[in-house]
């Protein structure tokens, strides 16, 4: 059985990590032009902060009993944010597959048999994840996403992720170049304090939305960067047996709140772990879960406490 086969079976969701980059500036000292993380693979320091951020998450799911959800840190890694990083095509095709090997090396020290690792490769938003700047048609977003999602593929990922999507034509994009790869895939829009995406979509049509234009070609749908008080009472209706993963921002403020502020809203890490405990009742699918903006290793391991509570 392949791990993805594994992960789409299971009953206990499996963790992935939390707020990476919020974590390495606001709790490691690092600083991320652009809030990229992958430039923290160039240095020793970096490197050992990131081993030992996804370290912890695999204690997590280690004490668990279950699978982890290992990302690459590549959620800038794209073409829409390459020249503004300085990149060219060839340099962001090479740096996408340097990620994958770095979390390939982390996961032949950890996996084994009962802790089987799915390698998610990352895909952000071509533009602010907080609002949208720029919306691409989906043949122009598919363009735009689609060195990055070859490489991943060739790297030999398990999963791609298209994570903080928040208008639909980019979810569907990204979906159909992932598809065009055959790679599995997955994907996660983020929405506002009112439950919809920032376009103003309805996270019910935006998921069908794209499950019309993809031919329902992704593995489910998630929902991260939001506080889970923020979408909650939305997650109903039909299609809510599509949605499999959240990852959740730590703090209860706006995006437009975030966007302004200084210093890391880390919110209640108890309270946290409490609201996760009513997601398996919501979405009868539910396989990660995982943090977002603000949250760590205290949020992930309090929400995992509460799940596996619930599923025994």
């Amino acid at each position: 059985m392949t791990r993805i086969e594994r992960l789409m079976q299971t009953r206990t969701p499996w963790p992935a990590d939390a707020g990476l980059e919020t974590a390495m500036i606001f709790h490691e000292g690092f600083e991320l032009p652009q809030f990229a993380s992958f430039i923290l693979l160039d240095s020793p320091d970096g490197r050992v902060a990131l081993e030992r951020w996804f370290d912890g998450f695999v204690a997590l799911a280690r004490a668990g009993g279950t699978g982890f959800v290992l990302d690459t840190v590549t959620w800038r890694a794209n073409m829409g944010w390459a020249e503004a990083l300085g990149l060219d095509e060839d340099a962001l095709r090479a740096l996408n597959a340097r990620a994958v090997h770095f979390a390939k090396d982390l996961r032949e020290r950890h996996e084994t048999a009962d802790l089987p690792i799915v390698l998610n490769g990352v895909v952000g938003p071509s533009g602010d994840g907080y609002r949208v700047s720029q919306a691409h048609s989906a043949k122009a977003a598919e363009a735009i996403h689609g060195p990055q999602v070859e490489a991943l593929a060739r790297a030999g990922v398990d999963l791609i992720t298209a994570v903080t999507m928040n208008y639909a034509a980019e979810a569907i994009g990204v979906a159909r170049a992932a598809a065009g790869t055959g790679t599995p895939h997955v994907v996660s829009f983020t929405v506002e304090t009112d439950g919809n995406l920032p376009s103003g979509q309805s996270l019910h049509d935006a998921i069908a939305e794209v499950e019309a234009e993809t031919s329902r070609s992704a593995l489910f749908y998630m929902v991260n960067c939001a506080h889970p008080t923020h979408f909650a009472d939305k997650l109903d209706g039909p299609l809510r047996a599509r949605i499999g993963g959240v990852r959740a921002n730590a703090s209860r403020l706006s995006h437009a709140e975030l966007d302004e502020a200084t210093e890391l809203d880390d919110g209640d890490p108890s309270e946290f772990g409490e609201l996760y405990s009513d997601f398996p009742r919501l979405l009868p699918n539910l396989r990660i879960i995982g943090g977002c903006c603000g949250s760590d290793h205290r949020h992930v391991g309090a929400a995992v406490g509460h799940l596996h509570a619930h599923a025994a």
